[in-house]
């Protein structure tokens, strides 16, 4: 399965040791199983610190151990682990849909996440998806957060918890991973380092941390044009001269660079008052799409029966580069009866990437396809600005009352623009259409938005301790946000080769929409104290995602006949806020002297007004709508356990049946055909999840302790679309193993790993649909339908050195 090399000779002699001494050791020494038990895990998510098993809500929560352990890496790997929790790996290029509980009406493929779950570093909103390096732990905050948590959070939360500066002792931490994945012609890597240094002891410190993250990639990009406007995208497949002379091989073109860092200062004046000055970048260079068209060709083009597994039939190059920036400041301060927390955050965002546009330009039949050298790509820029600031007291009295109050403000700032580039149609058009000049910067198409989102809220909660046993809390936000937007587009093209225009002009005028709206949102939650260990909760929650604008130029009426446009209808210009409303019933029970952790929650959502995504019928232009309403009900179980002197695992099991409450007539097409209806499954998210991870740990070489570890994750099948309409389709479901041998020493360990050690070949989500290659214009021709796919087979070495001074 690998090419010969010194990774794999040093991984399996590495292991054969491992094995050997393993076995030697555990025949000399046992581990009294009573003096074990499980370890507590601290959260903040309530607002004050305490344990996951005494947290009266569905929250799962992963600390560096169990994502060492586990291999665990980035947000996908971790929602494996969390019951109700979706994430689907689209690769680095994408963002990665986040969905929990089956709550999602939109079709999988690119820019499928809907929103409906804030991810936060720390104190702060920032949608990122960050390499987990120097993390403390990861929260999971399954259902509606709307009262603690505001917007975005219809679903859920998501928090990286970064590690604080230590303000007594100086430490350090180097590391490296070196990985080979099959079908890929590099071996990967990662490294990095982590410093902690009190400047001032007890009061001042420092911690920094650097990541390299080198994933060469496995999917090839095997058919890209040569000479974009010269060269052939469909040459005579047959002919091997004629597709060498057109075409050219990208290998491993999915690849990532990611550097990861972050400068953090802790400042503690006092006993009753600290702050912590936090800076965190990280830059994400991809090299393209994780989506690959096997099977997914019309049977009338060439292509199809050469195209290989693990080979992408883009025409261009697809990189994206992304910049995140994230500069906040969390204060807390005692104030006796209260505790005063402060926390601002001022964050960038900032991509640019490029993708093939060839297909969508085909589809809309404006005759481009006559052209035989015909192609085109995009060229888009994002950049998005956002200021946070909250302030909240939490009280911290002895009394049977107990209560947050808090403020919420947020300030975000979306500029971005797309140029559609076509090489060479412009002479084309010249010597066959009747256009009258050419165009040399091949522009077009031109999209320029903008927008501005404000956020504000009040928010607070009250718990009462009516008996020992018994808490009731009760939580309200009220809210209100502000959108402003401006789009402008123009197709200079056509308007040089058709209309009179200059060789080089370009005529935009902006167009402004508004939107605006307020409300409150509501919590219940009681608590009831069985005994020591055991604990039961039922909450009722409402969460909520705002609603605006979509940037839209509104259709001229009557609309122009013959001349390429995209704009905006009435009802496709604005989308209203989405309201979900949780019912909850938990148990939480600790067993065996902290041996056995059993939780389950059984839930039931309503989601109303549902926000989904869309094409215009005027220009295929993405945007939002609403589509009625929704429900998603299920049960969620975790469990980790003390299974002997040497043994120890962890499960999670999750059913969801997620599905439409009402018709939504226009979720697909304008004029209401095949629409969606009562009882409709929704996409993107399993009905039945599973994760088993077992851990054997024993003493080797006296005073080295062997880990050896299993993880099994596994869910059942996932539809693209809403109840299968609109050419949706089936992705069948599938499992994943993990395994790795870790060996510890005092101050280094050392892990061999393999994941996906089967070498499961998955599909995880879909781009558009089979339409395109059975009835679109040029289907013979399209290959914008694909699916995104797995990573194979992956082995790997990791060493961590620490030390302290």
């Amino acid at each position: 399965m690998f090419k010969p090399s010194l990774l794999t000779l040093a991984i399996s002699s590495t292991l054969s040791s491992v094995v050997l001494f393993s076995n030697t050791a555990s025949a000399q020494e046992q581990v009294v199983t009573k003096n074990k038990s499980l370890e507590v895990i601290e959260v903040t998510a309530t607002r004050r610190s305490g344990s996951v098993q005494a947290a009266p809500l569905n929250i799962t929560a992963l600390d560096a151990d169990v994502m060492k352990d586990q291999n665990i890496s980035e947000l996908a790997d971790v929602a494996r682990w969390v019951p109700g929790l979706t994430i689907t790996d689209q690769g680095g290029r994408e963002g990665s849909p986040i969905i929990v509980r089956g709550l999602n009406t939109n079709s999988s493929g690119p820019a499928s996440d809907g929103g409906t779950v804030a991810t936060y570093i720390n104190e702060i909103p920032v949608s990122v998806d960050m390499r987990l390096v120097d993390i403390e732990r990861v929260e999971v905050l399954i259902g509606p957060q709307g009262t603690l948590y505001g917007a975005g959070t219809l679903g859920g939360a998501i928090r990286y918890m970064l590690k604080a500066p230590e303000l007594d002792f100086t430490s350090g931490e180097v590391y490296g991973d070196v990985f080979q994945t099959q079908e890929s012609d590099s071996v990967g890597g990662e490294g990095g380092f982590i410093f902690n240094l009190p400047i001032i002891e007890d009061t001042l410190a420092i911690r920094t941390s650097l990541n390299l993250y080198k994933d060469p990639g496995f999917v090839d990009y095997n058919y890209v044009v040569r000479e974009p406007g010269v060269s052939l995208s469909d040459p005579d497949w047959s002919n091997t001269d004629a597709v060498n002379n057109n075409l050219k091989q990208v290998k491993d073109a999915n690849g990532e660079t990611t550097t990861t860092g972050r400068i953090s200062v802790r400042y503690k004046a006092s006993e009753s008052f600290e702050g912590t000055l936090n800076y965190f970048y990280q830059k994400q260079d991809s090299e393209g799409r994780s989506i690959v068209h096997s099977n997914s060709l019309n049977a009338n083009n060439g292509l199809s029966d050469i195209i290989g597994k693990y080979e992408s039939a883009y025409r261009y190059e697809e990189p994206r580069v992304k910049e995140d920036q994230l500069l906040s400041l969390e204060l807390k301060a005692d104030l006796g009866f209260a505790e005063l927390v402060s926390a601002t955050g001022i964050s960038s965002f900032e991509a640019e990437g490029q993708r093939d546009q060839t297909d969508l330009l085909i589809r809309l039949d404006y005759g481009y396809e006559e052209f035989p050298a015909f192609s085109t790509f995009t060229r888009e820029i994002d950049e998005v600005d956002t200021f946070t600031q909250e302030l909240r007291l939490v009280s911290q009295s002895d009394s049977d009352f107990s209560w947050i109050v808090g403020g919420f403000y947020n300030k975000k700032n979306t500029d971005a623009s797309s140029r559609e580039f076509t090489p060479g149609f412009d002479q084309f058009a010249v010597d066959n259409f009747g256009a009258t000049q050419l165009r040399p910067d091949a522009l077009e198409y031109l999209e320029i938005t903008s927008s501005k989102v404000t956020e504000s809220a009040l928010f607070g909660e009250v718990g009462y301790q009516v008996t020992d046993k018994l808490d009731i809390t009760l939580g309200m936000r009220f809210y209100e946000y502000d959108v402003k937007s401006k789009a402008a587009f123009d197709f200079p093209l056509a308007n040089t080769l058709y209309d009179g225009a200059g060789p080089n002009d370009i005529a935009i005028n902006f167009e402004e929409n508004a939107a605006s709206d307020n409300g409150n949102l509501l919590k219940f939650n009681a608590k009831y104290q069985f005994n020591d260990t055991v604990m039961g909760y039922v909450t009722v929650s409402e969460g909520f995602r705002i609603g605006g604008s979509n940037g839209l130029v509104p259709c001229p009426d009557p609309l122009p006949e013959d001349q390429q446009t995209g704009c905006g209808k009435p009802d496709e210009m604005l989308f209203d806020a989405d309201i979900t409303t949780n019912y909850e019933l938990g148990f939480k029970s600790t067993w065996f002297r902290s041996q056995l952790h059993f939780n389950a929650a059984l839930f039931n959502v309503d989601w109303d007004n549902a926000q989904i995504t869309g094409a215009t019928a005027v220009g295929q232009l993405p945007y939002l709508s609403n589509a009625g309403s929704a429900n998603a009900k299920g049960i969620e179980i975790a469990t980790r356990a003390i299974l002997s002197d040497s043994f120890s695992a962890y499960a999670t099991y999750a059913y969801t049946k997620a599905e439409l409450t009402s018709d939504a007539p226009f979720l697909f097409n304008a004029d209401g055909t095949d629409g969606a209806a009562d009882g409709d499954r929704l996409p993107g998210s399993p009905e039945h999840q599973f994760s088993l991870g077992i851990n054997y740990q024993t003493d080797v070489f006296n005073d080295k302790t062997l880990d050896i570890n299993y993880g099994l994750t596994a869910q059942s099948d996932v539809i693209s679309k809403v109840g299968l309409r609109d050419s949706g389709e089936v992705l069948p479901g599938y499992s994943l193993s993990n395994i790795s041998a870790k060996l510890t020493a005092d101050a280094w360990s050392t892990t061999l790993y393999v994941d996906n050690m089967f070498n499961k070949y998955a599909v995880t989500s879909v781009r558009r649909s089979d339409a395109d290659i059975t009835s679109a214009n040029g289907a013979e021709i399209q290959r914008n339908y694909g699916h995104y796919i797995n990573r194979p087979l992956t082995v790997g070495i990791k060493f961590n050195y620490k030390f302290e001074i």
